[in-house]
């Protein structure tokens, strides 16, 4: 599955819960580092959505104990159903091993970094999203925005990236950032993500339910229809 248009991610624990967002979602987000038995989970898994794999340690958010997680999420590439997997960037960066073995499974990778209390200069901002295409298919960058201005410098770095030909998915984390994951697919991001409805404490601040997002997505597509397809990025975005 190559990402090179929009989909939006429903980001779950329990894999039985994909045919209540096979309306609105693209693929599934697969918390495993939240989830009963995902081994297991993914075994007995009978879904029409693609599978990106997810194995967070408490080190970068998640719940997954560092013994163990990355054999995990190796196992989990192996599935049928698992097209992309999300290894973080110091992951990457630390463990000569994984992207080598990861791709013998032909799995995309998505390369990841989370700030949660900033977010950078846009010049930083731009420097890790390369640093995390230069191990990666898809750089995924998500930042807390402490007031608009952050959430403008995310925007900028993902459309100034993407001009750049870079696969990226941008998010601005927090209630300030918010709105970003409805607009970024306009400036290039090429994934986002929501929780489902009865899910959305679990997840990351900011977050929107899956079918609330999917809505304004559609809304935003119908308003002009030359942004229906998100293949383009603003010539007008403030310099920020």
């Amino acid at each position: 599955m190559r990402q090179d248009r929009f989909a939006l991610a429903a980001t779950t624990n329990d894999l039985t819960q994909e045919k209540h967002v096979r309306d609105v979602a693209d693929i599934i987000e697969f918390r495993m580092d939240k989830a009963e038995d995902p081994l297991t989970q993914l075994t007995n898994y009978d879904g029409k959505l693609p599978i990106i794999a997810t194995n967070r340690g408490k080190w970068f958010g998640g719940q997954a104990y560092d013994t163990g997680r990355l054999d995990c999420l190796f196992a989990a590439s192996k599935f049928d159903a698992v097209e992309m997997v999300d290894i973080e960037l110091e992951t990457a960066r630390g463990t000569d091993w994984v992207l080598p073995e990861f791709r013998e499974n032909d799995v995309e990778i998505i390369i990841s970094f989370h700030a949660f209390e900033e977010t950078p200069d846009l010049e930083t901002l731009k420097a890790i999203f390369s640093q995390c295409a230069r191990y990666g298919d898809i750089a995924k960058v998500a930042t807390y925005a402490q007031n608009h201005s952050d959430s403008l410098r995310m925007i900028q770095a993902v459309n100034d990236t993407t001009r750049d030909g870079m696969r990226v998915a941008g998010i601005s984390m927090g209630e300030v950032g918010s709105h970003t994951r409805v607009i970024a697919p306009l400036y290039g991001s090429k994934l986002g993500y929501a929780p489902l409805e009865s899910d959305e404490n679990e997840y990351a601040p900011g977050q929107i339910p899956i079918h609330q997002l999917s809505s304004m997505i559609e809304t935003l597509k119908e308003t002009d229809g030359e942004l229906s397809q998100f293949t383009g990025v603003s010539e007008d975005i403030a310099q920020v």
